[in-house]
């Protein structure tokens, strides 16, 4: 078994990025996916959405990056079955700072995960809100890229920028690097402006990437969930928010 890597990326914030890797994470391991969340945010969102202080790990992705710890050391189980966290803490505010200097700064964590991917079949990156050396890192490291696209006006405001990264990537780094591709987020079916946008990027990328056809609404309880400490589907499994994240997972699995 040999896991398949996955960024969520997206240099905009505010666009459900975490809550995405967080509630994919918990729908693959809900279907029996061995799947490892590594949360590279210096916020530390996606290791406090799954109910942990950022804090209280002694071990976490700064000291993977930074100290040369193995990332087999930094892990957490959570509270669903199959579900792992490889934390971020506080100290992953100086990450970006002390990259600057590392040898071979772009493959550390490609190296680290390279020496526990054969544990999983799934390992999520939920990259930072920039294109820094994080991101960089996990665009290396990855197979392919997901990207969470809000649906709202200039949706596509800044995604040359990172198609222009991940173009980057693929030529001097990672050149199998792939992108999943767009999931559309934060959508309204009650608005003409969220029915719009969504009909704007299918046309926009049809046949140059894959848009899923699962779509995730805009809900009070997708956003509650991180102040509980669990996702969707442990909080509010009844909810179109829950089902919408199941189907995405299942499409990413390929279940029909």
């Amino acid at each position: 078994m040999q896991a398949r890597i996955i960024s969520i990326a997206n240099q905009k914030g505010g666009v459900g990025k975490t809550t995405t890797a967080i509630s994919l994470a918990a729908v693959l391991a809900e279907h029996g996916k061995q799947t490892l969340l590594c949360d590279l945010d210096p916020q530390a969102h996606a290791t406090i959405g799954l109910g942990y202080q950022k804090n209280q790990a002694q071990n976490s992705i700064s000291e993977v990056l930074l100290d040369g710890v193995p990332a087999s050391d930094a892990l957490f189980k959570t509270r669903i079955e199959n579900l792992f966290l490889l934390p971020a803490n506080s100290n992953a505010l100086g990450i970006e700072v002390q990259l600057i200097d590392a040898e071979n700064r772009e493959t550390i964590l490609k190296r680290s995960l390279d020496s526990i991917r054969y544990k999983y079949d799934y390992i999520l990156l939920d990259c930072p809100p920039s294109l820094g050396f994080l991101t960089v890192n996990a665009l290396t490291a990855s197979d392919s890229v997901l990207i969470p696209m809000q649906c709202e006006f200039l949706a596509m405001e800044g995604l040359v920028q990172l198609l222009n990264t991940i173009a980057h990537v693929q030529k001097s780094l990672n050149p199998s690097l792939g992108i999943e591709g767009i999931v559309l987020t934060m959508h309204d079916a009650r608005t003409k402006l969220s029915r719009e946008v969504e009909t704007e990027i299918r046309q926009y990328f049809e046949g140059r990437i894959r848009v899923f056809e699962s779509v995730i609404p805009r809900s009070i309880k997708l956003s509650e969930a991180p102040s509980h400490g669990v996702p969707i589907t442990q909080y509010a499994n009844l909810t179109a928010g829950a089902w919408s994240y199941t189907n995405l997972g299942e499409e990413l699995m390929g279940i029909e």
